[in-house]
């Protein structure tokens, strides 16, 4: 039997074009189609949303997330971050390494209503093992070993690599060098995580090419991505010139308000928003994707471009070609949203006060076609 949707009446994003228009959206048997076409078939039951005073966009994608619940210690349920706040797709971040990946397709993927994909961490132990990863060299996994897993698994969609000092216990470099035999091998990108060094930014954004993922991007840490004039380190001009994407990745200890607004007033270099959230910060102080939204709105971005940074940018950093549009023919993933216009505090990672007049909040979420949630 055909399942139909008709989306009426609200504010339309199409991130592509970036427009926000009032105009309908269709749906039939999973698949956005032309809203004349859907209504000269004429087709019985169609289910009709009223969308007045809501935004309807593409699914929202969140490429960093820690879903590996009850195996590592930052582990939280994928739906709570997903489809409950609005994301139809969400991407762990190097929670399982090629051990325990079974099992998080099996307790994980298979269970979820959320779409999950996943970056695979370098380390066979993945974060099963602890935070220190890297630190056991013996542990790195060969190249051979993830072309015989990828030969069997489709849910990654790149390498994951914590290139911070207390992950690397004194391997410096080498990590990131290995990873980036094993990413050239298998035709992937690299997702490195940033923070405290060593190594130092420069010697690893040197080693990353097009499509490779710098998260944790605006911390507001000594040796980011601003000199101590705000301008881009050369290392970080040249990194985004071969094509390799910025990523908010607001995680516990890794926004900052002040390098987020010093990048906003001297470059248009385009990013991705993502949380990097796990269990101990679901609460404070990320809350989730639409409150990290909210505070890019705050600082100033257009709602256009809030929206692209997490549907058209991100899915076509992980080549997802059925994703981040609205348009016709693609795979019928749709966020419903609403913004909230009271007043209300946000904090960056730095515990940063920003006063947010708009706060987008989830109203519906429609996977492939139906819908799993509404508030």
């Amino acid at each position: 039997m055909t399942e139909a949707i008709l989306i009426k009446n609200g504010y339309v994003i199409r991130p592509e074009k970036k427009t926000i228009l009032k105009e309908d959206v269709a749906v039939v048997d999973g698949v956005i189609i032309d809203c004349k076409m859907a209504r000269e078939m004429h087709i019985k039951n169609m289910k009709e949303i009223d969308a007045s005073g809501c935004y309807v966009a593409p699914g929202f994608i969140d490429m960093h997330v820690h879903v590996f619940k009850d195996f590592t210690e930052l582990g939280i349920d994928g739906d709570l971050v997903g489809i409950k706040q609005g994301v139809t797709t969400i991407v762990d971040a190097g929670s399982s390494g090629i051990y325990d990946y079974k099992s998080f397709k099996d307790l994980m993927i298979s269970r979820s209503e959320t779409e999950i994909l996943s970056f695979l961490n370098i380390s066979k132990l993945g974060l099963c093992g602890g935070r220190s990863e890297l630190a056991n060299l013996d542990e790195l996994m060969e190249v051979e070993e993830l072309k015989e897993f990828l030969a069997k698994e489709k849910t990654v969609v790149g390498l994951k690599a914590r290139m911070s000092g207390s992950v690397l216990k004194g391997n410096g470099i080498f990590p990131l060098e290995h990873a980036r035999k094993l990413a050239d091998a298998a035709d992937l990108p690299i997702m490195v995580h940033i923070g405290n060094g060593p190594p130092s930014l420069p010697e690893i954004l040197a080693l990353l090419r097009e499509g490779d993922i710098v998260t944790h991007a605006f911390h507001g840490k000594k040796g980011g991505i601003l000199n101590e004039v705000d301008e881009l380190i050369q290392e970080a001009t040249d990194a985004l010139k071969r094509g390799a994407v910025f990523d908010v990745g607001h995680g516990t200890e890794s926004f900052s308000f002040l390098t987020m607004e010093k990048f906003k007033k001297n470059f248009r270099c385009p990013f991705t928003i993502s949380t990097d959230i796990y269990l101990q910060n679901y609460n404070t102080p990320v809350g989730s994707l639409m409150t990290t939204m909210s505070k890019l709105l705050a600082l100033g971005f257009a709602l256009e471009e809030v929206v692209e940074c997490v549907t058209l940018r991100p899915a076509q950093t992980l080549g997802l070609k059925e994703q981040g549009t609205l348009e016709n023919g693609t795979r019928a993933d749709i966020t419903l949203f609403e913004i909230d216009e009271q007043e209300k505090i946000l904090f960056d990672a730095a515990k940063r006060e920003i006063n947010s007049k708009r706060h987008l909040k989830p109203y519906m979420t429609i996977r492939e076609g139906k819908v799993v949630y509404k508030t």
